[in-house]
């Protein structure tokens, strides 16, 4: 018989002399109370980077035995600039304060070194939990929060290694795009091919948005191909340029755009405002986020509100609960369409 024996495991006495230091020190910074011993950051950096690279993690539930509560939680953010992620934020804090629960909350405008960067300095407070919003990495966070023992949880963009709550991005796009579909054709007589504006390709819950756009354009029988997707990021004036250019290589002006956030809807604005220079255009449009101004400013709008209340429920559910198991919640988002009222699709 074949003698196969697994790996061995490192333990903190390899991760010492790994980095020239005592297994003290590496206890102390994967506990996170590196500070508290004055090691350099440096040298905590050092130990954090071995222990990731050698697979070291530590065991959950002895560590969090040993450790006393620090009744701290941390939360990510990429952004400030829009409605819904002030909402997650302040919400955040209420909700963590009546649990007893002290929140630190930064945002890393959307910078994966940054995000590492915050994780880091969350876990040497002893935070008991990192909520890792919007991540652009969030998998590089679980793996650096696992390697002190600490959870995370994953909101807005989901990972594969940690619980995710999100958004039902793909039906709440879906619908959305019939609505602003239905809506073209009541003003126009007619439906045409939407634009989709904004966002970035490569993230999941841009992506998935395309998708239902694209599912919905085939299920009401119109056509649309990829020069209709204009993932040019979130930035304003990026929306605005993309259909700047879009217009000037020669295509028609839309009748009806679906736009991926506020940020970007600020651009199309400008850009809608600009054309009324050459005579009325007053495009059909829909929304993949809420603002009330917005939706008080003009009657043929389309807007999505995701349910910030629901989503952080979840994530204190899951919080509570003690889970690490892998998994993505979606939670159905709101509508507030161009004949007033509210609705879950």
């Amino acid at each position: 018989m074949t003698d196969v024996r697994q790996p061995k495991r490192p333990t903190i006495y390899d991760l010492a002399e790994l980095a020239g230091t005592s297994a003290s020190a590496v206890s102390s910074v994967l506990n996170g109370n590196w500070r508290k011993r004055r090691i350099s950051s440096q040298l905590a950096e050092k130990i954090t980077r071995l222990a990731e690279e050698q697979g070291y993690a530590l065991n959950m539930q002895a560590s969090l035995l040993r450790r006393e509560k620090s009744h701290m939680i941390g939360m990510i953010v990429p952004k400030y600039d829009n409605r819904y992620f002030g909402s997650i934020v302040e919400l955040f804090e209420d909700m963590a304060r009546t649990r007893g629960l002290f929140p630190i909350i930064t945002c890393t405008r959307r910078d994966p070194e940054l995000e590492v960067e915050a994780a880091r300095a969350m876990l040497s407070y002893q935070v008991e939990c990192i909520i890792a919003t919007g991540a652009t990495d969030p998998d590089r966070i679980t793996e650096i929060c696992s390697a002190a023992g600490v959870r995370s949880i994953n909101l807005d963009l989901p990972g594969s290694r940690a619980p995710s709550v999100i958004s039902d991005n793909f039906g709440g796009a879906r619908e959305l795009t019939r609505r602003t579909l239905r809506n073209c054709e009541r003003s126009f007589g007619r439906m045409e091919p939407l634009i989709f504006v904004g966002g970035r390709g490569t993230d999941h819950n841009t992506s998935e948005r395309v998708r239902g756009f694209r599912t919905a354009h085939e299920e009401m029988g119109v056509d649309v191909d990829d020069s209709h997707i204009l993932t040019c990021g979130y930035a304003a004036a990026k929306a605005e340029r993309a259909l700047i250019n879009l217009v000037e290589g020669g295509a028609a002006l839309p009748r009806g755009m679906f736009v991926n956030s506020t940020i970007s809807l600020e651009g199309v604005l400008r850009w809608i405002r600009e054309r009324r220079i050459d005579g009325p255009f007053e495009p059909v449009l829909g929304c993949f986020d809420w603002d009330p101004v917005v939706q008080l400013l003009d009657d043929k709008i389309e807007m999505v509100r995701q349910d910030v209340p629901t989503m952080l429920q979840a994530i204190f559910e899951i919080i509570e609960s003690g889970s690490t198991k892998e998994g993505v919640v979606q939670v159905p988002t709101l509508f507030f369409g161009a004949q007033g009222g509210a609705q879950q699709v």
